[in-house]
């Protein structure tokens, strides 16, 4: 995106006070409620612990959500950028690290080269990253026993690119009416038989045997973004064991967790999911969002009919199915950054490959705390993370109080806000004044980068990554788009 772009809608900087912030929704009718004034540490829900039926108890309510890594190298193995990355999970101060990092359970479901891998020969690796975790938390905080470390397990499905940048070797479980076209497969591309979805299963549950063994208390079961176990829920015309009816396309779940229980006894098990989600957006005329034509569109779980609304009868009954087997850890978001990126990261400044906003991203941010709401509300018992904050800016700490203050989530998740402001949730917490600065402005960057074989950071404001050739080359590529 070119720097001479003039977003449509007005930065959050912008609104400096309050009732800036509250004239400005009252006009633009978005029902996005927050407080006013930050209650001090004693009385703040940022403070409050969570306990889990396993005993545990996570010692806050702030979370460090998972993120895709490109930046490992080519065999799986963390490199020194990805340590950088996990230091700043540690030095947070939040009490729970969701995933921590997406690690493909196997070379193929890669989606990018530098993803990582959990196998027999990176083993070491990983525990060597926990080590260091709970090394520079306890030197930050002082103590490690109230904090809860998980580990995201991901199979990129329709996404993998595990051998290149530019090319797709996907893996998909049925032709997708836009998404085929759109990444470059033609209609008869072959999809995964039942005995390859059966295999892709024992990598989940040998990884997650490897994770026990390195230490980590839970693993994510990814079901998110459009990634294999996200496109498992929308696999409605598919045959076979793992297709059709609501029974089959949670299979796959059912499946990886049983494994898990007999191979991996007493390794807690979390979910991250895309909750609802819609037709897949492209670029308009103008540049802005617009949605493929359809009339009907089954294909969206969590979404109704049209494509363009929400329907959650089956995200609750994936929920219900999740506490009967054991599940407590649920982390919400919602669509994929791939078709329809404004739903689970609203942005003013779109990636090299998106599209301008087709809507305030304050609406996208309202969506996600309503459904995490609605889905709390059903589902008491569960533990729920809510997702998509970072657009708030200086206001994020506003809306978070009142959420949590509410009962509207357990506990609020940082993505890539803490690529720019790794401490914003220690600082929240000890009720200090927010380092304007150090704020993630939602320029995309962090994938704009990697979108075009760079390493993936935050380019504005970390100096690691603002002193790297590859910013100048970032800035170039910008100014070339």
């Amino acid at each position: 995106m070119s720097e001479k772009y003039k977003p449509q809608f007005p930065r959050m900087a912008q609104l400096k006070t309050a009732a800036d912030l509250r004239t400005y929704l009252d006009k633009n009718d978005i029902d996005l409620l927050f407080d006013d004034t930050l209650l001090p540490p004693a009385e703040s829900p940022f403070n409050q612990p969570i306990p889990l039926k396993s005993g545990k108890t996570i010692g806050n309510s702030l979370c460090i959500l998972p993120m895709e890594g490109w930046d490992g190298t080519t065999d799986g193995r963390p490199s020194e950028f990805t340590k950088s990355r996990w230091k700043k999970f540690a030095i947070s101060g939040a009490k729970l690290l969701f995933g921590c990092e997406a690690v493909a359970v196997c070379h193929s479901g890669k989606a990018n080269p530098n993803q990582l891998v959990l196998n027999t020969e990176t083993f070491p690796d990983f525990v060597e990253l926990r080590q260091s975790l709970l090394r520079d938390h306890e030197e930050a905080f002082g103590q490690t026993d109230d904090l809860l470390i998980g580990l995201q397990l991901t199979h990129s499905g329709r996404f993998c690119k595990p051998n290149s940048h530019k090319i797709f070797e996907s893996k998909i479980l049925y032709s997708h009416p836009f998404l085929n076209s759109k990444f470059g497969m033609a209609a008869d591309y072959p999809l995964l038989t039942d005995a390859d979805i059966d295999h892709i299963i024992q990598q989940y549950v040998d990884a997650a045997v490897l994770a026990q063994k390195a230490g980590f208390d839970f693993v994510d079961v990814k079901h998110c973004h459009g990634y294999l176990g996200h496109e498992f829920l929308s696999a409605i015309n598919r045959e076979g064991r793992y297709g059709g009816s609501f029974e089959n396309r949670t299979r796959y779940l059912r499946n990886i967790v049983a494994g898990i229980r007999q191979a991996a006894p007493g390794l807690e098990i979390g979910i991250r999911l895309s909750a609802f989600d819609m037709l897949p957006f492209k670029k308009g005329a103008t540049g802005t969002g617009i949605p493929e034509n359809a009339e009907q569109y089954p294909f969206a779980f969590g979404g109704n009919s049209t494509g363009l609304g929400i329907d959650l009868t089956e995200t609750k009954a994936l929920l219900s199915l999740a506490e009967s087997l054991g599940i407590q850890l649920i982390c919400i978001t919602g669509g994929s950054p791939y078709y329809n990126p404004h739903l689970m990261r609203p942005a003013l400044f779109p990636p090299s490959d998106g599209y301008l906003p087709p809507e305030d991203p304050l609406l996208g941010v309202k969506r996600q705390i309503d459904v995490t709401n609605e889905l709390k509300q059903a589902f008491p018992e569960l533990v729920i993370i809510g997702s998509g904050y970072s657009y708030l800016q200086e206001w994020l700490p506003n809306v978070a109080q009142y959420v949590l203050r509410k009962g509207m989530a357990n506990s609020v998740g940082f993505g890539r806000m803490v690529l720019s402001y790794p401490t914003m949730p220690a600082d929240m917490i000890a009720g200090r004044a927010l380092v304007r600065n150090q704020i993630c402005r939602t320029f995309s960057d962090c994938t704009t980068a990697p979108r075009n074989g760079l390493i993936s950071g935050c380019y504005p404001l970390d100096p690691l990554y603002k002193k790297r050739p590859e910013a100048e080359q970032l800035k170039e590529l910008k100014t070339s788009l």
